[in-house]
């Protein structure tokens, strides 16, 4: 399956996710969801905060322009919120999903969505 695929049916395709990007550690895309598109410098702030999950709690989050608060941060997922949105970023070995959701879904439901691609990446050398 390509990258964009995982990102028009794992993620968009489930009508839990409004917009995705799949991107290396490095922050540069490998596939993203039409209109979305982070900066390379918003990505690898955010990728920082994998490591940095202090830093990232103070200052947050910023995806294609939107602040989001950080409500948990660790070396494998942050999550952030945003009015009745939010977004879900999940690390694997080699890529770093980040999916946005909006009001009408449920964060458990996004950050489940998010989580599964990953563990399945994960199990697939990923």
């Amino acid at each position: 399956m390509s990258w964009q695929a995982y990102i028009d049916s794992s993620l968009v395709g489930t009508g839990h996710i409004k917009r995705a990007i799949i991107c290396g550690h490095d922050g540069q895309a490998w596939a993203a969801s039409a209109g979305f598109s982070p900066s390379k410098t918003e990505l690898a702030k955010a990728i920082k905060g994998f490591t940095d999950t202090a830093g990232i709690q103070g200052s947050g989050v910023d995806l294609a322009g939107v602040h989001y608060l950080t409500l948990r941060a660790d070396n494998r997922s942050i999550y952030g919120k945003k009015g009745a949105g939010g977004v879900v970023l999940v690390k694997t070995g080699q890529a770093v999903i980040v999916g946005v959701y909006e009001e009408g879904t449920q964060p458990g439901q996004a950050t489940t969505v998010v989580e599964k691609l990953a563990d399945y990446l994960i199990e697939n050398g990923y």
